[in-house]
């Protein structure tokens, strides 16, 4: 199990992404756009450092919904491959089948 204020922080982070991604995209296609003078596009990126730095999507960490586990995270499944395991072999799991033999 993950620190619950680890958890608790990837949350928060996961709040502000959400409160600000539309300013940012406007921000960022200022910036990004080529046609628009230097001056202005300059300004974009300054108000752009501007916003907190938890803001940003890439900070977001991927974490099992089960038990927090920060790594070996399956997209589809949104959990851990500890976790996929233990719950598939109590059958809790549609679909999946513990291979043994």
């Amino acid at each position: 199990m993950a620190k619950k204020s680890a958890v608790n922080r990837n949350e928060r982070v996961k709040k502000l992404v959400k409160q600000y991604s539309a300013k940012r995209q406007a921000l960022k296609e200022i910036a990004n756009n080529e046609s628009l003078p230097l001056e202005e596009r300059f300004e974009a990126r300054l108000k752009l450092a501007e916003l907190p730095r938890n803001s940003a999507k890439v900070r977001i960490r991927n974490r099992c919904e089960v038990t927090g586990r920060p790594r070996a995270y399956y997209r589809k499944l949104k959990m851990s491959r500890i976790s996929l395991r233990e719950l598939g072999s109590h059958g809790l799991i549609p679909g999946l089948v513990k291979s043994s033999w």
